[in-house]
């Protein structure tokens, strides 16, 4: 069946074909799109395209970033200031994904990829949306949890909080084949310091349910405690409650369950 594809100058525009063709799909990157074309997924008969050079914005508000849908892996490794997801981007496939994947596109990735949503759900990041009724904003766990219903939605951008200190954010990536792999378990945390103690805590892991999670048991194993020994066994030991890890070619939900509390152990102490 063919598939045709239109290009519109403005954001709104693009908004407004998705949200009138269920049959449509946005085109960004295309490392998710265009492998489902080249396999021949008949789920969807048109593509849209924005032409709008607001998806490609990078800018600071106060204590946030906001990055466009549209920015690369690439670009954020360019980028001095987003330091503290470097190490995010860099463990997204190879040079060509990285200068083509956006992190727009990665929000829709399907287990066990999403490393970078993964991230962003750990740093409460915020979604701004468009539809055919406006644009409005969607907390990253809200957005993450039920995503297929925003595939008739357009991604602006994501506004990224700066984390408050240079150890506030930590992340890990468990892969069989580096560094393009799949992910074994992905851990992100975002854990801010008050007075010595953990306050605020953000843990997220990918590949541990149909989309990335947070590990609310391991947060509250966390919260209002000192980041020693006894608190990073306690949240180790809670990590994986709640989740439904699948089984894959790259691992079974067993060994996805049993190696998240070491991995975590390993992120929280620094040893990773």
């Amino acid at each position: 069946m063919p598939i045709s594809v239109k290009t519109f100058p403005s954001n709104a525009e693009a908004a407004s074909a998705l949200a009138g063709d269920r049959g449509a799909r946005f085109l960004s990157g295309g490392t998710l799109v265009m492998r489902d074309v080249n396999e021949g997924d008949l789920s969807f008969s048109s593509i849209v395209r924005s032409a709008d050079r607001a998806l490609t914005r990078l800018d600071t508000q106060g204590a946030q970033f906001i990055l466009g849908a549209g920015v690369t892996y690439a670009r954020v490794l360019a980028e001095r200031d987003l330091a503290f997801l470097h190490p995010v981007a860099r463990s997204i496939g190879g040079p060509a994904v990285r200068n083509m994947g956006t992190i727009g596109g990665n929000l829709f990735a399907p287990t066990p990829f999403g490393d970078f949503a993964t991230a962003l759900l750990a740093l409460d990041a915020v979604v701004s949306v468009q539809s055919g009724f406006g644009a409005r904003d969607v907390a990253i766990e809200e957005f993450v949890s039920m995503r297929e219903r925003h595939r008739g939605e357009l991604v602006l951008a994501i506004a990224v909080p700066r984390p408050n200190h240079p150890n506030a954010f930590r992340y890990l990536k468990i892969a069989r084949i580096k560094p393009k792999g799949g992910s074994v378990v992905t851990l992100a945390a975002h854990l801010p310091i008050s007075g010595g103690r953990v306050v605020g805590a953000r843990i997220a892991l990918g590949a541990m349910g149909p989309t990335p999670l947070r590990a609310k048991a391991a947060e509250r194993a966390l919260e209002g405690r000192a980041l020693d020994a006894a608190a990073i066994a306690a949240a180790a030991a809670a990590v994986a409650e709640g989740t439904a890890p699948a089984d894959d070619s790259l691992a079974s939900a067993w060994y996805r369950r049993e190696v998240a509390g070491v991995h975590l152990r390993r992120l929280l102490s620094g040893d990773s």
